[in-house]
């Protein structure tokens, strides 16, 4: 039986063991992410199991960990605000009612995932450059670290004059702070030491144990997963499994006025979904020498999104956080997620009273760790030798993380990325001139891509008043791109022909001229159908060459 376990499952106990380990770091970050969101925390934990699992069956990558993100939650803060508002103003107020609205949300998001699945977006994320990789990795590793540094203070309650109640971070002073210190490097100190000693065992999960020990058999007073679950509002771990929501179909207005009020919020929360989701499988390919199916990835984003969202739980997206801590633990097959997923439902259902007992100095130590091996230290050794537009981009793109969120970011990232490389390849454009023997004839060869960016250097190389009667333009070392680069092509044939003067296109490429003929009907009579052209007499001419290689002159 073992033996067919090992064939089915190479790397099973790794994987096990990874995937437990996992959920052990997936637990206090959902349930900040949860009270930045203002929803219960089981709610978000419901919606870690639900997406977790399906995205480790189905997704596109395998090892990669998904669940209740926090680059989705903040999307969801405000339309979870209004939504209340909105629904204190029904002919029967319904209160709660941005939780509905969450979930139906959650439902288009996931819905919007799944299009872009199955109509191949997922393939665009090979266009991110990887100075914006890079970027994403180091932005998100500081924020990763600045969350766990929040963690040093404790919630306490505060009712204002009106009545409002809102929970605000005490930073922690003296004796606590000094043991929080110290058992988080003390969690760091085990997972930096048991891989030289030993690797058959996971370090995070060894370490996560070993100070969860010292902490119950020490009766050392600390925060622990319960405490910093009922300091934020909540009532304990303790959660049922997860049922379909029949709630949301009783009280949710089925209306445009509704698909108007979500779909910015679902869109943009799918958009960064997405975008987290695919950076981080990308980062998981590098990690295991591997490649992922974006597109696979996306339909399982969005169905998990669906089923959780009908469930009752909130939107997620693959978590780079965990998705690092579970590759370095040795999970690299779809168990570790699917025991990661398992195992959280596993502590919510029937261990919530030991897992609320683990301190929340642990998994800050894990996710300390955890943010060393994230971050491209590499990229400050690199900054001086990589081009300075590749240098201000990562720089950039860092910055716009920790400032804004993931998906402004990437799009940020690109777009310099783009406008760089078109400002450079624009300044490529060439134009070597030489009149034929008569002087009637003059040759423009152009060198270089011809596109929007090139479009002004190129028009500058004509003269159109004072060349000859007949003009060729030679484009066998050049390549027709864009609509603009076709517009300055027709306009330039419109001023020699006004000026009276004759002019041919000649050694265009087969897809160049399929552009230009679709364009107009008057490039039919510029374009030379050349059988001369230089870079094809060896396949279309081989009687215009020597027979053999000795023949040739070097």
């Amino acid at each position: 039986m073992t033996e067919f376990v090992r064939k089915i499952i190479p790397n099973a106990k790794d994987d096990v063991l990874a995937g437990i380990t996992t959920s052990l770091a997936m637990i206090p970050e959902v349930v900040a992410f949860a009270f930045v969101a203002q929803i219960d925390p089981l709610v978000a934990l419901s919606g870690a199991f639900i997406i977790g699992l399906i995205t480790a069956i189905f997704g596109g990558r395998p090892g990669l960990i998904s669940g209740a993100a926090g680059a989705v939650a903040v999307i969801f803060v405000h339309l979870i605000s209004e939504g209340h508002a909105k629904g204190m103003q029904f002919d029967t107020p319904v209160e709660n009612m941005g939780y509905f609205y969450l979930l139906a949300a959650v439902i288009l998001m996931g819905v919007f995932q799944i299009s872009a699945g199955l109509f191949k977006l997922g393939r665009f994320v090979r266009l991110i450059p990887h100075s914006v990789m890079m970027g994403f990795v180091n932005g998100l590793a500081i924020v990763i670290f600045l969350a766990q540094v929040r963690m040093f203070s404790h919630k306490e309650l505060e009712i204002s004059a009106d009545g409002v109640k809102e929970y605000i971070n005490i930073p922690m002073q003296g004796s606590e702070l000094y043991l929080m210190i110290g058992l988080v490097l003390f969690t760091m100190g085990v997972i930096w030491l048991l891989p030289k000693i030993t690797t058959k065992i996971p370090a995070a999960l060894t370490a996560i144990l070993i100070t969860t020990g010292i902490v119950v058999f020490g009766g050392l007073d600390v925060s622990t997963v319960g405490s910093y679950i009922v300091e934020g509002g909540g009532s304990g771990l303790k959660g049922e499994f997860p049922t379909p929501n029949l709630e949301l179909w009783q009280y949710l207005p089925f209306n445009l006025d509704t698909l108007k009020f979500i779909l910015p919020y679902a869109f943009l929360a799918a958009s960064v979904g997405l975008i987290e989701s695919l950076m981080t499988m990308n980062l998981v390919d590098e990690l295991t020498e591997t490649r992922g199916n974006g597109n696979r990835e996306c339909v399982a984003q969005g169905a998990g999104n669906i089923v959780s969202g009908l469930f009752g739980g909130t939107g997620g997206c693959g978590m780079i956080g965990q998705t690092v801590i579970n590759i370095n633990a040795g999970g690299r097959g779809r168990l570790s997620g699917i025991m990661m997923a398992v195992t959280l439902l596993t502590f919510i259902l029937f261990t919530d009273k030991y897992i609320e007992q683990v301190p929340i100095a642990a998994l800050i130590g894990v996710m300390f760790m955890m943010v060393i091996e994230t971050f491209a230290w590499s990229s400050f050794r690199i900054l001086r030798k990589i081009p300075m537009a590749d240098a201000f981009v990562l720089i950039t793109v860092s910055a716009v993380t920790v400032i804004y969120d993931l998906a402004i970011a990437v799009f940020v990232g690109v777009i310099i990325s783009a406008l760089v490389f078109a400002w450079e390849n624009a300044k490529k454009i060439r134009a070597r001139k030489r009149i034929s023997e008569d002087g009637k004839t003059k040759t423009y060869e152009i060198w270089g891509p011809l596109f929007f960016g090139s479009i002004q250097a190129f028009n500058e190389k004509f003269d159109v008043k004072n060349d000859p009667d007949h003009v060729e333009i030679d484009f066998v070392e050049s390549r027709i791109s864009d609509h603009s680069a076709l517009e300055a092509i027709f306009n330039l044939v419109n001023k020699y022909e006004a000026e009276g003067k004759s002019i041919k296109l000649k050694h265009l490429s087969e897809d160049c001229k399929v552009l230009l003929y679709k364009a107009s009907p008057k490039f039919r009579e510029v374009i030379v159908e050349a059988v001369d052209d230089p870079r094809y007499y060896l396949a279309e001419n081989p009687e215009k060459f020597p027979k053999s290689l000795s023949e040739y002159k070097f």
